[in-house]
């Protein structure tokens, strides 16, 4: 895969940016709008806690490398959450200004305002002074792994990323949908953390490389595996062709390019993944896309933003329908077979399980059928080397990231089972502190 060939031209055109840039007069009024709180609750809503008035200040002063360093320095992945946060439940929707029923600074635009300033100057974060001895392997290449690696490279220690994709950055390269973060951003970021020092290295752990050997070569190891590929329906027909999981679907279209989606599509599930699968079908040219989900709307755990934003793309919504069986014709998908839905009672997390209601199947047909339902879990490879999982996920002490095997720690989604990516950059950032404070010089290999 050739990352200077990203992002794909044609892609520029379907996906324009879902919000766009502020220029400078608009950025400078929008941060003149901040009161510049002192007790701050946009910061304490971030997970990384950016100091946000802060940054707007400077903003607001004309220093833009100095607003944008003071970003990086909470937060690696400035540039890629500036457009991924969902800042209206985060930073903005904590905003002071909301209470004096006025519009919320927007923070995420003029965050992004900072950043592309700071990357177009020519990116540059400097590998600190003092050098350690220790050396720690991140398995994963994604949000969290990246930001354990930078902060231990600001403290001088030596780290390799090993990714077993051609290209670092996990979901911010291939599963963020493309109108809202290119797979160039994410590896603009990805270069100024190589230039930080940190070594990427493509191989897939417990194939090409053991964990016995990392153990070997490595004084401290970080898990940042995220989640794996999405669960299977299991039900007839979903081996045919025309049927492909929302996040291979999105990976595909951001960095090849050469996909057809038919006339019409369906998409199975009711997370913001499915959205961001439904968007992308309209915009790679489907007449009709339809999402279906088992349970109701008010049940749906998209964010309300992103569910609105569907509608507006022209996604149609089937409630309490789900799927039995993919019909399928020479080979190809041709319909899905649902049966009406109702919801029993809930079950001890509180949900209510939905019930298929017999008699109910209908038939939609399709061209194109989009899964796009959990992540199945990658950890039990880990399990061999005493480190403890719960329902797949790694346990770790929340304050350090550290697992049940004290040279390993964990973070992102394989630990929190699939939140945003400054969630996993703040577990990344975290873990990264204590391997710090546990390096001990007489542990250490010179």
């Amino acid at each position: 895969m050739n990352a200077t060939a990203l992002p794909i031209p044609e892609n520029l055109e379907r996906f324009p940016e879902l919000h766009r840039a502020l220029d400078a007069q608009a950025a400078i009024a929008e941060a003149n709008r901040c009161l510049f709180c002192f007790d701050a609750p946009c910061t304490a809503a971030c997970p990384t806690h950016i100091e946000v008035p802060r940054f707007i200040k400077k903003i607001a002063t004309g220093n833009l490398r100095g607003a944008a360093k003071t970003i990086l320095d909470a937060n690696v992945l400035g540039l890629s959450c500036s457009r991924v946060c969902p800042v209206d439940v985060l930073c903005e929707g904590t905003c002071v200004m909301s209470r004096y029923n006025k519009k919320p600074v927007e923070i995420g635009r003029l965050q992004r305002y900072a950043m592309d300033h700071y990357y177009a100057g020519g990116a540059r974060i400097s590998e600190a002074r003092a050098r350690g001895s220790g050396r720690v392997a991140c398995i994963g290449g994604g949000p969290a792994s990246l930001a354990c690696a930078a902060e231990l490279r600001r403290n001088g220690y030596a780290v390799t990323v090993f990714d077993n994709r051609p290209l670092p950055g996990g979901l911010n390269t291939y599963g963020v949908a493309e109108y809202k973060l290119r797979p160039s951003d994410s590896l603009r970021e990805i270069e100024m953390i190589r230039g930080m020092g940190v070594e990427f290295r493509q191989a897939a752990v417990g194939a090409e490389i053991s964990l016995e050997e990392m153990e070997r070569e490595f004084d401290f190891i970080f898990a940042g595996v995220g989640l794996g590929a999405i669960e299977r329906l299991g039900i007839p027909g979903e081996d045919l062709g025309g049927v492909i999981d929302a996040l291979r679907f999105i990976a595909r279209y951001k960095t090849s390019g050469d996909l057809a989606v038919g006339r019409r599509v369906i998409v199975i599930g009711g997370g913001n993944t499915a959205i961001d699968a439904a968007n992308a079908a309209r915009r790679l040219g489907a007449e009709e896309v339809h999402v279906f989900y088992r349970r109701g709307e008010l049940e749906m755990p998209a964010f309300d933003s992103e569910y609105d934003h569907s509608k507006v793309e022209g996604v149609r919504f089937h409630w309490l329908a789900q799927p039995v069986e993919i019909v399928g014709r020479d080979g190809r998908a041709v319909a899905v077979k649902f049966a009406m839905t109702r919801l029993g009672e809930p079950d001890a997390t509180g949900r209510r399980w939905p019930e298929a209601i017999a008699g109910s199947e209908f038939e939609q047909p399709c061209e194109m059928v989009i899964p796009a339902l959990g992540q199945s879990r990658v950890t039990e490879i880990l399990r061999s080397r005493g480190i403890e999982l719960k329902g797949g996920l790694i346990v770790v002490e929340r304050a350090s990231g550290r697992t049940s095997n004290p040279k390993y720690y964990a973070g992102g989604d394989c630990v929190n089972g699939g939140r945003e990516v400054v969630d996993a950059v703040a577990d990344g950032k975290r873990a990264a502190r204590a391997i710090i404070a546990s390096m001990k010089p007489e542990a250490m290999r010179g």
